[in-house]
């Protein structure tokens, strides 16, 4: 016959081996040689891509508890490029981004829910040339895995649209419309 002691015991035990091989929230911080921020906009009846190139930020993914996960990331205002070098200056004054007075964009997340297997609308906060708004990324988690060297990875691909009016920024108009979509494709790398 089993004591209670041991019975109270054998449940503790099992009880912490449990939450002991429950996964962590593991923190991957973006790679940003494997990764990319584009933008389309309209510009009279076609629509012009561009790009920014240095951004940086880290993804905290909680597998178990995915609504748990949070994302920050920086964008530098100055890496924007749409292939023309004078409307990229252009795009840099006080008309567009005024790059100078802010020169970095941020994204902090406030809730991940989940909206189908691996897929999550990413919520948080955008600042952007001073003005902080409300926005949804689309998200998929497009795998984890091994990657070079014995590193591990995490991929993930986010869309999302919003109105540059909402920051601020009324320049171009009637040429340029409001509306820019966003795409976002990230590799990111587990932190040591």
């Amino acid at each position: 016959m089993i004591s209670l002691r041991t019975l109270v015991l054998s449940l503790v035990a099992a009880a912490s081996l449990a939450l002991s091989t429950q996964a962590a929230p593991e923190v991957y911080e973006i790679d940003t040689t494997h990764s990319s921020i584009s933008f389309t906009i309209r510009h009279f009846v076609s629509r012009v891509p561009g790009s920014l190139s240095d951004f940086g930020g880290k993804i905290v993914y909680d597998k178990a508890s995915p609504e748990k996960s949070s994302v920050e990331a920086e964008i530098r205002i100055k890496s924007i490029n749409t292939d023309n070098a004078k409307r990229d200056d252009h795009l840099r004054t006080p008309d567009y981004f005024d790059a100078e007075k802010f020169p970095v964009a941020t994204f902090k997340s406030t809730s991940w829910t989940r909206t189908g297997e691996n897929a999550y609308d990413v919520a948080g906060d955008l600042t952007l040339r001073g003005v902080t708004k409300p926005v949804v990324l689309k998200t998929t988690l497009l795998g984890v895995g091994p990657g070079f060297q014995g590193a591990k990875l995490s991929g993930w691909e986010a869309t999302t649209t919003l109105k540059k009016s909402d920051f601020g920024i009324t320049a171009g108009a009637p040429a340029l419309g409001d509306e820019v979509t966003i795409t976002i494709n990230v590799e990111a790398k587990l932190a040591k």
